[in-house]
């Protein structure tokens, strides 16, 4: 089982418009509303393959209530933790050449004895799972010093873990010893504080994030795929999507993929970037199931050429 925290869950909201005009009036071509934040869509996308996940989320207002209602009806296994905030709203716009804007709330603030309900529902839930998946932003609240204990203490007590965020979050992970992280490329620019240019400084940086204790790092590119660093070596690899529609969530499909296949070697990377390709094809924050993966178009090689530049 796959256990996957999100302090600051959603409900999002995505319309698809044919142009994304300033000022104007605006028709909507299509509307979907799916649970939010990027734990609950690897938990979402984990379910919607037959992988066993359970979802710890906290969860508040009508919002938490609708969120509740809509993880209860996919069938995802959740832990909600009540807060006495409102859980968040998100918007995503996407246009038809696959162009994404997303107007995201901050969220609600969590007490420390939320923060504490919450961190000690995923230690007692961790003693039964293969892997404990600690995704998105922190919510207003908590100290990065609370969420770096809770990090510490799961690594402590035997649990994988896998962090996906941004910022301290992100680094509190790595010095916690995070089995993996997976930072997009401007989280990892943050991270080591430079912006890569080439699949050579992507390498780098994620070399310098094992170094800071990281086991493994699997960075999602976009367009440019994904690179794996780990104990093994380098691998790259890339998925091209023909029609994209939305790259709401295509890194949590990317994760859950990977973590899916064993989260080590190129078949895991194989899995890991048919899902992120085939949730980049579909709307809104949708996930996707068996019938929506084509491993035939994914392309992984070991020891990429590090001076092939990035895409801008």
């Amino acid at each position: 089982m796959i256990l996957t925290v999100t302090l600051n869950p959603s409900v999002d909201r995505a319309l698809e418009v044919d142009a994304l005009i300033r000022g104007e009036v605006l028709r909507a071509a299509d509307s979907h509303i799916d649970p939010g934040g990027k734990g609950v869509n690897v938990s979402r996308a984990l379910l919607a393959n037959g992988v066993r996940s359970t979802a710890v989320v906290p969860t508040g207002g009508a919002e938490g209530e609708q969120l509740v209602d809509l993880l209860n009806a996919e069938g995802v296994d959740l832990l909600s933790v009540p807060i006495a905030g409102r859980t968040r709203s998100n918007i995503t716009l996407a246009e038809p050449d696959g162009t994404v804007t997303k107007i995201n709330e901050a969220g609600p603030v969590l007490s420390d004895a939320e923060f504490a309900q919450v961190s000690k529902a995923v230690l007692d839930a961790a003693a039964n799972a293969d892997w404990v998946v600690i995704c998105g932003s922190l919510p207003p609240g908590p100290s990065i010093d609370a969420f770096a204990d809770l990090c510490s203490r799961l690594v402590g007590a035997g649990s994988r873990l896998a962090v996906d965020s941004s910022g301290p979050a992100l680094l509190a992970g790595v010095a916690a010893g995070a089995a993996l992280v997976k930072p997009n490329r401007e989280e990892l620019a943050e991270a080591v504080g430079a912006e890569p240019a080439t699949l050579g400084d992507v390498i780098e940086a994620c070399r310098r994030l094992r170094a800071a204790g990281a086991g493994a790092v699997l960075a999602s590119l976009g367009a440019d795929g994904a690179i794996l660093v780990d104990a093994d070596g380098v691998l790259a690899g890339v998925s091209p999507v023909s029609v994209p529609r939305s790259t709401v969530g295509a890194g949590d499909a990317l994760l859950a993929g990977f973590l899916s296949a064993g989260a080590r070697g190129a078949a895991a990377l194989t899995e890991g970037l048919a899902w992120g390709a085939a949730a980049v094809s579909l709307p809104g924050s949708r996930m996707p199931t068996p019938a929506d993966l084509d491993r035939t178009h994914v392309r992984v090689t070991p020891d990429p050429d590090p001076s092939r530049p990035l895409h801008s």
